[in-house]
């Protein structure tokens, strides 16, 4: 019996095989057309179109093959499904399905690691637990209402998103000069930390990536990450260490304002190579900065640090709602 249940419910769960609730787990068999009007699913969603529709009801897919391997997805008919994915057609089990499975976590069964694969084999064998009908269809109601709360908290957060990227483009459009980036902060490098033990924070490309014992920065830079997710920029308040896949930027009361606009900034104007794209130093010292005077800097900083904490605070609802579901996933099935 799970932990949390709902309070008109009692009596134990019941277990079986997923193969003796929907014995034919398969991969789907259809492929992209230029001319179809169907929706054709591929492991991590709608991926073209096809001629005809293989499912006439919603369906669950999981990922088979590669790194998206385990992953899973409702396919809203009707729709087709490509050869990557495989397809668990429950009928009315469907949504109870897929959260017992989110629950089970099928991660674990992925195997191989040249190329990670998933079977309907190994599906069809997972035990399933469950109660009587009526609390199945109270639990998928409620997790159905958490998903769609999250759906919309991403639509909310992309939306805010593009709205700062507007304003901010608008505002630095207003100054009537520019400096290169060399004569505001001459110094950029590389960071050259490892991870390793001790309590500081090590930055990498995209944020935190480990710990380190001793602090190379100070604090108050601008990081922008120079391979991998090429671009990606980061204001860092706290001493830190630095990886040597980010670029640190130190301007003194600049450093804010810089952030700012480097958020705004086509880094695609300045990256070099084609199979493993990277920012440079010296290319980003050429980088063209509006600049203002400080009383409009302090405006246009202000101006976006409130903006960019209404993102912080509707980014921590996000967090927050995903993690009321991962407990309630933990908690209502056994």
């Amino acid at each position: 019996v799970p932990d949390l249940r709902f309070p008109e419910f009692s009596g134990e769960w019941v277990e079986t095989e997923l193969q003796d609730i929907v014995p034919n787990i398969c991969s789907g068999k259809d492929r992209i057309s230029n001319s179809g009007e169907v929706a054709l699913y591929g492991s991590t969603g709608v991926i073209g179109r096809t001629n005809s529709a293989s499912y006439k009801e919603n369906i669950v897919l999981v990922a088979r093959v590669g790194a998206n391997a385990g992953q899973m997805q409702i396919g809203n008919a009707p729709c087709g499904v490509t050869d990557n994915t495989l397809v668990i057609d429950a009928k009315e089990w469907n949504y109870y399905i897929y959260y017992f499975l989110q629950h089970y976590n099928l991660n674990r069964l992925v195997f191989g690691s040249g190329q990670p694969l998933i079977t309907g084999g190994m599906l069809k064998r997972i035990k399933v637990r469950y109660g009587c009908k009526a609390e199945r269809n109270n639990i998928t109601r409620l997790l159905c209402l958490i998903d769609e709360r999250i759906a919309t908290q991403n639509k909310i957060i992309e939306k805010l998103e593009s709205l700062i990227k507007g304003i901010a483009d608008k505002l630095f459009q207003t100054a009537r000069e520019t400096k290169l980036l060399l004569e505001l902060a001459p110094n950029i490098t590389s960071g050259t930390d490892k991870n390793g033990s001790g309590t500081i924070p090590l930055y990498g490309s995209t944020g935190i990536i480990g710990k380190v014992k001793n602090a190379s920065q100070k604090g108050n830079i601008v990081l922008v990450a120079r391979v991998g997710t090429i671009g990606t920029v980061q204001y860092v308040k706290e001493p830190c260490g630095v990886s040597d896949n980010a670029l640190i930027v130190e301007a003194g009361e600049m450093t804010k304002y810089i952030y700012h606009f480097l958020k705004t900034y086509k880094f695609a104007h300045i990256t070099s190579g084609t199979t493993q794209p990277l920012i440079t130093a010296s290319s980003l010292k050429k980088i063209a900065v509006p600049k203002n005077d400080i009383e409009r800097q302090t405006q246009i900083v202000l101006c976006l640090n409130i903006l960019e904490r209404k993102l912080d605070i509707e980014k921590q609802y996000l967090s927050d709602i995903a993690m009321m579901k991962q407990y309630l996933l933990h908690q209502m099935f056994i």
